[in-house]
């Protein structure tokens, strides 16, 4: 036994010393062994509230313990969504079982007209079922979530609202908060125009995108995360944050939201105009990552104290898919560079530090994401939305390069 332990410690100093580099995994190991754990890890979560009727996974405190949010929260549709995924990867029956289960924990928030993120909530999760399905039942709930949503579109703003301005928000002295995530919402507005044939979803869509061009973006395409505007005559009153760093800082979610919402808005509308914004956003952040050797933000590109700032796996997570995307609209060289910044991604959160141990950090994929550092909630904890983009960005790298290649 010691003899041949000699063996192989001679040979492998034996190979270093003429320069063998060690394997690198290939891609297509890489996604399926974290497509198979998620699996397997989001089974556990799912399984942990599956007799409750109204709860949904949110995050984890300080001590791992889960906490759960219904379906009012903003980011419930991410689970329903992520187990979509799954079972389109997995076709586990068991799987497909939970996500009819959760995502009709969120149905009631089709009638939702108090805020903007009814495109998170039954996008992520009717959105993918019906796309999966095919069930005509999520196709209404769809549908009607757009009504809801549209009602929230400012005529003389061209925008539709974010916000009401409630106890959190009152004493910021908004009249019309715009923020960059709401470029999220549009693809379910686009989708509802082709379900019902009705053209204002698309029109509102367009028009939002086309407003928060003007007015959310900086010389070099980095973008503001809140834009206030006057009611009555749709001027900008205010560019300001409310998660990141400071008003005039890169907080680096936020720079993944305008980059998926434009590339939807090209993919939906074929307008080069927004391709255009979707690869000048893209050179934006990819200058913000060159620093960075696993390529997974800062949760504010500005932040004070890097390289020592906390990093946020769902800003990675979020780019990286928005990036394979983009890189089916592009030349081969543009295509080729985008894709080496998602593999990067890809790598990095399918290992430590951020893949997660099966079991652990509350049944959630993906660890240290950041909430909001200014309002000090959901700081380096894993977050659904994280392992959502995770998921998506691996299938979209599977169908984009992987099986492209056979």
């Amino acid at each position: 036994m010691k003899k041949g332990v000699t063996i192989l410690i001679a040979l492998c100093i034996s190979g270093a010393l003429m320069g063998q580099k060690p394997r690198v995994q290939p891609m297509s190991e890489v996604v399926k062994n974290s497509m198979d754990f998620a699996v397997k890890q989001h089974m556990f979560l799912a399984n942990t509230l599956k007799d409750s009727s109204t709860l949904l996974p949110k995050t984890t405190d300080w001590n791992s313990k889960l906490v759960t949010c219904k379906s009012d929260w903003w980011t419930s549709g991410f689970f329903p969504g992520s187990l979509w995924y799954l079972f389109e990867y997995s076709k586990n029956e068991q799987v497909k079982k939970m996500a009819e289960l959760y995502t009709a924990r969120v149905e009631n928030q089709k009638y939702t007209t108090d805020n903007h993120d009814v495109g998170f909530m039954l996008y992520c999760s009717f959105g993918n079922g019906y796309r999966i399905t095919g069930n005509k039942a999520y196709k209404e709930v769809l549908v009607t979530g757009a009504k809801s949503l549209s009602t929230r579109f400012r005529e003389k703003v061209g925008c539709i609202q974010s916000w009401d301005i409630v106890s959190w928000n009152k004493n910021r002295g908004w009249q019309c908060p715009v923020i960059i995530d709401n470029m999220m919402n549009l693809e379910l507005l686009a989708e509802a125009t082709r379900m019902s044939g009705d053209s204002s979803f698309y029109k509102i869509a367009v028009s939002h995108a086309n407003v928060t061009m003007e007015n959310h973006f900086r010389p070099d395409y980095s973008s503001f995360h809140v834009v206030d505007y006057n009611l009555a005559d749709g001027s900008v009153r205010r560019q300001q944050t409310e998660q990141g760093y400071a008003d005039g800082s890169s907080w680096s979610r936020g720079q993944g939201w305008a980059l998926y919402g434009y590339t939807v808005m090209y993919r939906e509308t074929k307008d080069k105009k927004y391709l255009d914004w979707a690869r000048r956003i893209a050179e934006y952040v990819m200058e913000q990552l060159k620093p960075i050797e696993d390529k997974i933000p800062y949760w504010d590109y500005n932040a004070p104290n890097i390289p020592d700032a906390y990093r946020d796996a769902s800003a990675g997570a979020l780019t990286c898919s928005a990036l394979i995307e983009l890189s089916q609209y592009v030349d081969k060289a543009t295509a080729k560079r985008y894709l080496a910044i998602a593999e990067q991604q890809i790598r990095s959160l399918s290992a430590a530090p951020y893949r997660a141990e099966l079991g652990k950090n509350g049944g959630f994929i993906l660890k240290h994401s950041v909430g909001s550092i200014p309002g000090k909630t959901e700081v380096d904890v894993p977050l659904s939305y994280a392992d959502y983009y995770f998921i998506e960005a691996m299938l979209r790298y599977k169908k984009v390069v992987l099986d492209a290649k056979h």
